[in-house]
């Protein structure tokens, strides 16, 4: 059974929260960071690419030079029809029997403008024969050491452009231009075919056993469950370090 650590995110110190948990494998889901907890599986790690070491692959490059024609635009967390059309043609071919399948725009909505903190709407437009159309749309938080890519979605029908993969490229370039030493990606498990392409990115670290440490070789990985592969809930409360809110003196 699927089990998760949660803490809202709310008030004046969301922002300290949010990336000290966030260094601490949590993501954010609206007003909500969490962090999975099964009792019997620690299969999903937290993975983030090290900016400063990363040096795209031939097949990144090749799709890098497929997408030079998009345009890129930062905006404030707030949702269009357009951006939800595209949405719902993503999650239509690619996770219909997911989870989010059945969200209508108001609570699409909920989710890129119900954040507490810094976040940025993404969005990437073809520009073709005159025409512009949305291409593709990541849904960003701005911690103090990265970016952290909360959800993005793209055009299924140009999946042959690899534009995920173009995506977090892009961020990466985002990241380092700002001075930023992390891109955070989410969640990898293991075996996950869906989930594979996060492992390809070179200079990526995982969240495992209380310590960022490089990803190495994938396929060392399991996502068997153990009935001892976590600890037991009060110790992970326990070795949670919150962030300091004392106000400081004038």
């Amino acid at each position: 059974m699927e089990r998760k650590l949660f803490t809202s995110l709310q008030g004046e110190y969301a922002e300290k929260l949010n990336d000290a948990l966030s260094k601490q494998g949590f993501r954010r889901s609206q007003n909500v960071l969490y962090r999975p907890s099964c009792s019997e599986c620690s299969a999903c790690l937290s993975a983030r690419i090290r900016v400063a070491d990363f040096e795209p692959t031939r097949s990144q490059r090749r799709a890098e030079r497929r997408n030079n024609h998009l345009e890129r635009e930062a905006t404030s967390p707030w949702a269009t029809e357009q951006q939800y059309a595209l949405f719902r043609t993503y999650l239509d071919s690619r996770h219909a029997d997911g989870g989010m399948a059945d969200m209508d725009i108001f609570e699409f909505a909920a989710m890129v403008e119900e954040t507490p903190i810094r976040s940025r709407v993404i969005e990437y437009t073809a520009v073709e024969d005159g025409e512009r159309e949305l291409a593709a749309v990541c849904l960003t938080d701005v911690l103090d050491d990265g970016l952290s890519m909360v959800y993005s979605f793209y055009d299924p029908e140009r999946v042959s452009n690899s534009l995920g993969t173009y995506v977090i490229l892009d961020h990466i370039k985002i990241a380092r231009d700002a001075g930023l030493p992390y891109v955070y990606l989410g969640y990898w498990v293991p075996g996950s075919p869906k989930m594979s392409y996060k492992a390809r990115f070179p200079a990526v670290e995982v969240y495992r056993g209380g310590v960022w440490q490089d990803i190495g070789n994938p396929d060392d990985y399991s996502s068997e469950t153990h009935p001892m592969s976590t600890d037991p809930i009060a110790e992970q409360v326990a070795q949670i370090s919150l962030p300091d809110t004392r106000p400081t003196s004038g």
